[in-house]
């Protein structure tokens, strides 16, 4: 018997391929592996098939699998716009959210701040992105691409005798082109999720 996880899957990629493959591949973006799109995801390799989604060559009908299934049902040609970045209280409607996003996505991170810094590169070697880009403040930042058209800039101060560590995330400037809000939050949070895991567990 399907979970609802399951079941919200499955409707949000009959969405995704109601228009075909060949333009669900293109609005992704992803690669064509016979009847599979792939592309990354979270710092892994992903691939959608019309009833399922697997992460690393394995299915995932959990809250990962909720969030691809979004994206790809929200999928459309527009391109993605980095700047002027946005926090997510600063998004239409978030304020609800607001408290369960601050704990899940930034102060998750907190612990953990002079690690990701130690292992930047290793975060970088399995997200797209970039160390301190431009225009970019805190003691170092890290812009990472969790999804291929949403990005986030992640700012990190470290801890000092005077403040402690911190951390910020902001989202790419249409990043509700391509999910909707509560979509984003948990974006968001399984890519802290993913960052402890690297530089944890790597």
């Amino acid at each position: 018997m399907a979970t609802n996880y399951e079941k919200i899957i499955r409707e949000n990629l009959t969405r995704a391929y109601k228009e075909g493959e060949i333009k669900l591949e293109q609005t992704l973006p992803a690669r064509r592996e016979g009847r599979r799109l792939v592309f990354r995801a979270f710092g892994e390799e992903c691939s959608l098939e019309p009833e399922a989604i697997a992460f690393s060559g394995k299915v995932d009908a959990g809250p990962k699998g909720l969030i691809l299934s979004l994206y790809a049902a929200h999928s459309n040609p527009g391109a993605l716009m980095l700047e002027p970045f946005k926090a997510f209280k600063d998004l239409p409607g978030s304020m609800p959210y607001q408290g369960a996003f601050t704990v899940n996505s930034e102060r998750v991170l907190i612990p953990h701040v002079s690690k990701i810094q130690e292992k930047a590169d290793l975060i970088l070697q399995s997200f797209a992105g970039e160390i301190n880009p431009a225009g970019a403040a805190g003691d170092f930042s890290l812009l990472l691409y969790p999804l291929p058209k949403i990005a986030l800039l992640f700012i990190f101060y470290l801890s000092d005798e005077d403040f402690p560590a911190s951390a910020t995330c902001l989202f790419s400037s249409n990043a509700l082109s391509f999910m909707p809000l509560d979509g984003l939050a948990d974006v968001a949070e399984c890519a802290s999720k993913a960052l402890i895991g690297l530089v944890h567990f790597s």
